[in-house]
């Protein structure tokens, strides 16, 4: 058995891309681990650590050598290998020549099939320091790194100049080299607290070491450490920090000792809108915002800073000089802002350009105004405030808010309709006509939200697909798969029962002749709609053969599918499910080969008793179906049709449904048609895998 080790790798470098640092580790963890593993050497466990100015990874008791391999090679059949004298023949000569033998040398590998050369021989495993050089270059070029930088007087290309590289196992250096620099058993310390380099010891010493130089070296500890270090501030300050994983995570990667400060601002910049105050504290300064027990800004935030500062209100005070001109210029476009009405800034939207073949964002504006109003209607809703909304939905756009901080573009809107005096309703619909923004997103509060949301949605998905510029591959420049799938949830979470054909001939009419091919058009928004129902159950885990079932059925009413889906995943579990699926599967077989119009069922030519037995249990079961289906209650209707399980089996296992007589064999046809019809009710059970 081979000794086991520690094996330790460390790139110090430049401060990286807080963005890109997470994925950086990962990918440079599990390259490490892929090679370790096509090596074949085990070792117990993998961590990793990554902070601004170092990725690294420390695989415990990974195995110091590869086992020796036996390799065995199959040559030539014998009886090729030699001429009629005995002597080896060219292909054998050639084949030994490769395996780096002669051809007396060559074992021998009989088998009841005949007899051939083997070449057999015992590759010593190599030392695992051997390997890490070839590991650390293929890690390296497999990191997901957009762009490369070079630096100082060399011709070296990484994400960032390499300033240390640390390679142990166990207390040993591992000789290894990248970008010029050598590896050594040294680890940077925190910039300023230690500037000095640390010995690692021993590879498993790795973090302690980078401890005591100011390092936290794990970015999941370091991560915690804010986390928990910003709950307990915003508590002492009666707030509720303002806060999203992604914030963490940036935060975490821009730290290697964090410390975390409260600071604050006048209360004077509260008469902003707090979204947009909100968005230039995270997303400009990457401050932690705070609010009150009603949703009220606080005028405080917490900060991290990379130092454990002596004079902690010395920091405060600079990062309170820092916002202090960020919020002064929000304050600025909102008191500017609202001497303008949003009605009064349409003219304006003409000038911006949505797509040139579909024209500005003037006319979007106006079709959505159409669109809403219309959509509002069917849901019986306030067609005239959803109106409204849809045309003034995109005024902000050309606010100086809005140009300056794009993040908050709709909720502006919708503080400047309340500055105009608009309804409430208008004014919530247009901040919800965006929603929902991201996976997980809230969706409009309001039918009238609703209403522009997919008013809004409809009308680029509709005018992409018109002018044919449909996502291909990853390219999807107009978002319409976020549209879809926006769409997809308003209409399934919201319970509103409403025609994907109609909605898409709303959107398609408000083009007028700008769309050449209208019927087509539809069609092809309706398919990519439904396709894109596949991507959102599978992210729900429900599988793919029960998707399929109800797609083919195409129900264009969203919430139908959905209620279609969920009762099929239920069915799919039932003990009947498999049984009646395979019956189904075998019904489809049968009559797409059967030739003619199949007629409606005969009760005189019934003759066999599984086949009298069968259209009894049809019988007594359709109308229960058909109601439960109308009603939508298709786990109603699956039931029911599960009960056909033993009739159905019996009927296959006792009647010929191809008798030689021609009147008997197409009313058994018509049976088994009329058994699959109850089915497709619902969906088309014989998919279900």
């Amino acid at each position: 058995m081979h000794q086991k080790n520690d094996l330790l790798i460390e790139l110090g470098t430049e401060e990286l891309p807080p963005k890109s640092l997470k994925s950086l580790s990962e990918s440079f963890t599990n390259s490490i681990v892929s090679q370790l593993d096509e090596a074949r050497l085990t070792f117990a466990t993998v961590r990793s650590f990554a902070s601004p100015r170092r990725l690294a990874v420390l695989v415990s008791d990974v195995e110091t050598a590869q086992a020796d391999e036996i390799v065995e090679k199959r040559g030539p059949a014998v009886a090729a290998a030699f001429d009629a004298e005995g002597n080896a023949t060219k292909a054998a000569q050639g084949w030994a020549r490769g395996m780096g033998i002669t051809v007396d040398q060559a074992d021998r590998l009989k088998t009841d099939k005949g007899e051939w050369l083997m070449y057999k021989a015992t590759v010593p495993g190599k030392q695992l320091s051997e390997l890490v050089q070839g590991m650390l270059e293929v890690a390296t070029k497999q990191l997901p790194i957009p762009k490369t930088m070079r630096w100082g007087s060399g011709d070296h290309h990484f994400i960032r100049p390499l300033h240390r590289l640390t390679v142990l196992l166990g207390n040993d250096v591992i000789p290894a080299s990248l970008f010029g620099v050598a590896s050594s058993n040294k680890v940077t310390g925190h910039r300023f607290h230690h500037a000095d380099d640390l010995t690692v010891n021993h590879a498993n010493e790795y973090a302690e070491t980078l401890r005591k130089g100011w390092v936290i070296a794990d970015f999941a500890e370091r991560r915690e450490t804010i986390q928990q270090a910003v709950v307990e501030l915003a508590a002492a300050e009666n707030g509720i920090p303002v806060w999203d994983e992604d914030l963490i995570d940036e935060v975490a990667s821009l730290v290697e000792y964090p410390v975390a400060l409260v600071a604050g601002f006048s209360e004077a910049f509260l008469s902003v809108p707090k979204e947009a105050l909100i968005y230039t504290m995270k997303d400009d300064q990457r401050y932690f915002p705070l609010i009150d027990s009603n949703g009220n800004l606080l005028p405080r935030f917490i900060f991290i800073t990379n130092i454990q500062s002596k004079d902690p209100a010395q920091v405060v005070s600079g990062n309170e000089k820092v916002i202090r001109p960020r919020l002064a210029d929000a304050q600025f476009f909102f008191d500017t802002d609202k001497k303008i009405k949003l009605a009064d800034r349409l003219a304006k939207l003409d000038s911006v350009l949505f797509q040139k073949e579909l024209g500005s964002v003037g006319d979007k504006a106006r079709r959505i105004e159409a669109n809403a109003g219309s959509i509002a209607d069917a849901l019986g809703a306030d067609s005239k405030a959803a109106a409204r909304a849809g045309l003034l939905a995109k005024a902000d756009l050309v606010s100086g808010m809005v140009m300056e901080f794009p993040e908050v573009q709709g909720v502006m809107g919708m503080h400047y309709a309340r500055n105009d005096g608009e309804s409430e309703v208008t004014a919530q619909a247009i901040e919800a006509h965006y929603r929902p923004r991201f996976a997980g997103d809230e969706l409009p509060s309001s039918p009238e939200g609703c209403a522009v949301a997919l008013a809004d949605k409809l009308d680029t998905l509709v005018g992409i697909f018109g002018i044919g510029q449909t996502p291909k591959g990853d390219r999807d420049p107009f978002g319409l798969r976020r549209a879809a799938i926006g769409m997809i949830r308003i209409l399934v979470e919201k319970k509103l029962a409403l025609d994907l054909v109609s909605l898409v001939d709303i959107a398609v009419k408000s083009y007028g002749s700008i769309i050449k091919n209208p019927d087509e058009v539809n069609e092809q928004v309706v398919d990519f709609l439904l396709g894109r129902f596949r991507a959102w159950y599978q992210e729900q885990n429900i599988s793919v053969d029960v998707i399929q079932a109800v797609l083919a059925r195409r129900p264009t009413v969203a919430l139908d599918f959905d209620n279609r889906v969920k009762a099929v995943a239920e069915f799919r579990a039932n003990p009947q499910a498999e049984a009646l699926a395979a019956a189904n599967k075998r019904v489809s077989n049968i009559l797409a080969k059967a030739e003619g119009d199949i007629g409606p069922v005969d009760k005189t030519l019934l003759a066999e008793d599984a086949e009298i037995a069968l259209y009894a249990a049809l019988t007594d079961i359709r109308d229960t179906v058909s109601s439960a289906a109308t009603n939508g209650d298709y786990s109603a209707a699956l039931s029911a049709l599960a009960t056909l399980r033993e009739p159905v089996d019996t009927f296959f296992d006792s009647v010929m449904v191809n008798a030689d007589d021609m009147k008997v064999r197409n009313n058994r046809l018509a049976l088994l048609n009329a058994l699959r019809n109850e089915f497709l009710k619902v969906a088309d059970i014989s998919l279900l895998q």
